[in-house]
């Protein structure tokens, strides 16, 4: 009878296996597992290729593709040949096994084990190692392509001779080169010892001979080339000094050759590569001796003599030396750092002067008239105002502006040029009225207009005199595309150019409709292309949906660093990104930066570190990107510029003779423009950045001496202050404006900064950079150097004395009754006539107001201070004395209140608060009745003013049909939640 249990035919075994439809399906379901992970990443790299071929930079595409391929197969196939040798070799050189010990009779069913599959795990190793090998070298392509296509810096280091080119582009390549070496016998010295082991070449618990001969030789050689290798790495080692960083207790980290260096650690690489080459030759030597006893007493020798000679010596030499007469030593050291940071960072030619600190003219009047000349003083803060630009210039709740202004330059009907705050009124998805997918991402896609005001004035009430508003945006800066689909906080992407049509913009007349008519993004009308971008966004709407036609084209990697990052992907980038109106455009202009590690002699820094600041601790989007980028040589080589509209990238050369760029721009062929051409509108707009600015005040605050007795004792260290306005504990950022230097004829827009001594607060020295490349001094740095003998007071102290005047403690104390908040501005640092003065504007925010509104100035210089309603009020009570320009801090007269019912009421409030005043300064002492009536009255008045003022804005705002909107209610344009105007 047939067998019904569960024998290897019956029912039991039957439902032990799966089904011939259940194999199906798995080998289906794996098919199409396999099929969709390879789609993926096909996915993957066809949407760069698009990207990249639609922005024009296929060929950084390709260059880094090709490269980066190449690596990995070279490196990949010669770590996979290595090691399969030596398997191969090692198996070929089994002893026979007639004879087995015991202990390999206890391998022989590993042996047995794995007979079958030798070939399958042969190559299953091999290709393990060769993956790994060749993914670790294609993230090297950046170092074969500096090596490649290397230029020299026709500059030698001063120990060897050498040109930094060899330090820079030539001694990472053969590190790596190196590293790769010793890892390859590492991994074929295992492989093969395991494979000796395993087929009896070699023995650990068995009596006699411990290896055979063919295996004593084989291992020598992989052992005598790992030797060899060492010697490399010591030759190699003579020249690292050169660029290997030490900590020193004066310099901080630096690089280059100290007295020990020199002196020690020089002579015993050259001895411990002698000795290693005499280790590697016994090692090879064993072939024909067949005897380890020279080989390892060579090996023994070279490990003793690493420690005595290349540890223990140095330290004997730094011991005794080096400290009993540590300055005298390191001396001539230290000049070469001295010179070789100044160098590379680009201070060598810093014009130090000294400044005395303390006007000696008497002539108060005089004094007066020179702070024009002197200084276009900035009294809206572009880090503070934003939300004034917000509340007055939103107009619509989809669009924003960033936390953090910019400011530039631009030319007034009389020629001049003026300071200027500006924004772009970029899109906000947070306040679409609606979020959806159609919403997000086809009708709502960009920004709209330049908003821009006077950086040296304000209306009568504290808000920026704008010189280009409203929206569609109309004013000063004459006709230019005003759509702006690229930008700061554009981050998501938009499907434009096809069926969906987009909002423009709205106005009185409703709401307007575009559809995008540029060439930038990406075709959808391919259905392999909307298939690749469904998986690479993981949106499957992208493949299905209507919204998408002939025509459409995908917008992404939006923000003007990404944009510059990818297609530049060998540039460090500056963290803050500024727009421009160039040629009828809006541009946004970015810096970027070629950097170095190798660069001998000078200190290094990490660009994070060093650049951040308290606009970078309270806005991330400003930090440079590449944090933590350690290095010792910054250029900024190339100025970019992104197409607001097109998203078009431009590269320009800036730095005509840096060789970094140069071996770029080799490696890269056609990727970046001539300077020549940069046009004269977009020259104009230029400016010096400002986080190189930061990396070289950094340097500057030690590196201004060029003496190394006095850079050795420590006693010129310089820091730069905190800023005194915010609570962050970080360092105050560097500040644009318009001023004159006393070597200079005229103004010239600048970069300024201030420094103090290493743990005292006074002023040490002011430095500034002329921004403006129109001019020949563009990139010069001046400092002023005040005298260590006389205490000037630092920002800290001015702050804080600013904070301690009763009479102003008091005032601002009003300021901040209630709801209210007091802002401080950017504390405003500029030389004049031998002394410093000192501006900052003073911001109130409170009350109904969302916005800070300018309130008062402080104004400081020689001692005196002035707290005052406007700028001009300020320097006149300062000085002493009214000055002939015409006021700067009322800007424009009719932004002033034109409501008869407004004047009176802050006739009456000026009036209490004068009462309030005059209560505190009785002589009986201060009357607080009086005090508290007045401040009653104060109160009532700011009410009625403020009730007074909406209902006068509420009437200005009328629809066409002539039917006022009352306050806290929107005309019809708005049902949708957009926000009216101010």
């Amino acid at each position: 009878m047939p067998d019904r249990g569960g024998g290897p035919t019956g029912p039991r075994a039957r439902a032990g296996r799966p089904s011939r439809r259940a194999r199906f399906l798995i080998v289906t379901l794996g098919v199409l597992a396999a099929l969709g992970m390879a789609f993926t990443m096909f996915a993957g790299f066809w949407t760069d290729w698009l990207w990249y071929r639609s922005v024009h930079y296929s060929s950084v595409f390709t260059t880094t593709l090709s490269t980066k391929i190449g690596l990995f197969f070279v490196f990949g196939l010669l770590m996979a040949l290595a090691v399969g040798l030596n398997i191969w070799l090692a198996h070929r050189l089994r002893p026979p096994l007639s004879a087995m010990s015991m202990e390999q009779q206890s391998l022989d069913r590993y042996r047995m084990a794995i007979a079958p599959y030798k070939r399958w795990l042969l190559l299953s190793a091999t290709s393990l190692v060769g993956l790994i090998a060749g993914a670790s070298a294609a993230g090297q392509w950046r170092t074969w392509l500096m090596w490649v296509n290397g230029v020299p810096f026709h500059q030698k280091d001063p120990q060897f001779g050498l040109d930094v080119s060899f330090y820079a582009f030539d001694l990472p390549w053969y590190r790596f080169l190196l590293g790769f070496g010793f890892a390859t016998t590492i991994l074929c010295l295992i492989a093969a010892a395991l494979t000796h082991y395993l087929y009896g070449g070699l023995r650990v618990t068995s009596p006699g001979a411990r290896a055979t001969a063919a295996a004593t030789g084989h291992l020598s050689v992989l052992l005598g080339v790992f030797v060899a290798l060492k010697a490399v790495a010591y030759w190699l080692d003579r020249y690292g000094l050169a660029v290997k960083s030490s900590d020193f207790k004066t310099t901080g980290n630096w690089t280059g050759l100290r007295y020990v260096d020199a002196n020690a650690y020089l002579p015993a690489k050259t001895i411990l590569f002698c000795i290693a080459v005499i280790c590697a030759l016994l090692f090879f030597a064993t072939l024909w001796r067949r005897t380890w006893q020279l080989p390892v007493i060579g090996f023994g020798l070279m490990v003793l003599s690493a420690v005595l000679i290349g540890g223990l010596y140095p330290a004997i030499v730094q011991k005794f030396q080096v400290q009993p007469n540590e300055q005298a030593k390191e001396a001539p050291y230290v000049q070469k750092n001295l010179k070789a940071t100044r160098e590379a960072y680009g201070i060598d030619h810093t014009k130090v002067s000294e400044y005395p600190g303390k006007s000696a003219t008497k002539d108060t009047g005089a004094l007066r008239e020179k702070v024009a000349d002197t200084a276009a003083l900035r009294v809206m803060d572009p880090n503070v105002v934003s939300p004034t630009f917000q509340q007055r210039q939103q107009i619509r709740d989809y669009y924003g502006f960033p936390t953090n202004l910019d400011v530039d330059r631009y030319s007034t009907k009389d020629g001049t040029d003026q300071d200027t705050v500006l924004g772009l009124r970029e899109l906000d998805l947070d306040g679409v009225p609606k979020n959806n997918w159609i919403n997000d991402h086809f009708r709502y896609t960009h920004g709209y207009g330049v908003v821009a005001a006077k950086g040296t004035a304000a209306d009568s009430e504290g808000r920026p005199v704008f010189i280009e508003k409203n929206l569609p945006s109309k004013g000063d800066l004459g006709s230019y595309q005003q759509q702006i689909y690229y930008g700061e906080k554009t981050t998501t992407y938009s499907i434009v150019g096809g069926p969906q049509k987009e909002v423009d913009y709205s106005d009185d007349d409703g709401e307007k409709t575009t559809r995008y008519t540029g060439r930038s993004g990406v075709n959808l009308g391919n259905p392999l292309n909307r298939a690749a971008y469904a998986v690479a966004f993981n949106e499957p709407q992208i493949l299905y949906s209507g919204a998408i036609g002939k025509g459409s084209r995908i917008l992404y990697n939006r923000t003007p660093k990404d944009r510059v990052e990818a297609v530049a992907p060998w540039l460090t980038i500056d963290g803050d990104a500024y727009p421009a109106v160039v040629d009828h455009r809006i541009q946004w202009i970015v810096d970027a930066y070629t950097t170095t590690n190798g660069y001998p002699y000078a200190s290094r820094t990490t660009l994070g570190d060093t650049t951040a600041d308290s606009l970078t601790a309270t806005n991330n989007s400003r930090a440079v990107v590449a944090q933590q980028n350690r290095v010792n040589y910054i250029r900024n080589s190339v100025k970019a510029t992104v197409d607001a509209y097109t998203g078009e990238v431009r590269l320009y050369q800036w730095d005509t003779e840096d060789p970094v760029l140069k071996t770029w721009m080799k490696a890269f062929p056609g990727t970046v423009q001539p300077r020549t051409d940069i046009s004269a509108d977009l020259m104009a707009h230029l400016r010096y950045p400002q986080d190189l600015f930061k990396v070289q005040r950094e340097l500057l605050s030690r590196y201004h001496v060029t003496d190394a007795d006095t850079f050795l004792s420590g006693s010129e260290v310089w820091q730069v202050p905190d800023d005194p306005t915010q609570d962050s504990h970080s360092a105050v950022p560097p500040y644009y404006l318009s001023m004159k230097m006393p070597d200079q004829k005229a103004q010239a827009f600048s970069l300024t900064t201030t420094f103090t001594p290493n743990g005292r607060d006074n002023l040490s020295a002011f430095m500034a950079v002329d921004s403006d490349p129109r001019t020949g001094d563009y990139g010069r740095i001046r400092i002023l150097k005040l005298p260590t003998s006389t205490a000037v007071d630092g920002p800290k102290q001015v702050q804080s004395q600013f904070n301690s005047e009763s009479a102003i403690a008091e005032t601002i104390s009003l300021l901040s009754r209630g709801h209210s908040k007091v802002e401080y501005g950017n504390l405003l640092t500029v030389p004049l006539d031998g002394g410093l003065l000192y501006a900052e504007p003073v911001y109130v925010r409170g009350g109904s107001l969302k916005y800070p509104l300018l309130r008062k100035v402080l104004v400081t210089y020689g001692g005196r201070t002035a707290f005052e309603d406007t700028l001009d009020q300020a320097l006149d009570k300062v000085f002493g004395v009214a000055g002939s320009s015409p006021p700067s801090g009322t800007g424009d007269a009719g932004q002033g209140p034109t409501d008869p019912t407004v004047r009176k009421a802050l006739q009456d409030a000026q009036k209490a608060f004068d009462a309030g005043q005059q209560a505190l300064k009785e002589k009986a002492g201060p009357d607080w009745g009086a005090y508290a009536e007045a401040q009653r009255d104060l109160q009532d008045a700011l009410k009625q003013a403020e009730d007074a003022q909406a209902k006068a804005d509420g009437a200005n705002k009328s629809d066409k049909t002539g039917k006022t909107v009352k306050p806290g209610k929107t005309d019809e344009s708005s049902k949708s939640g957009e926000k009216k105007q101010d």
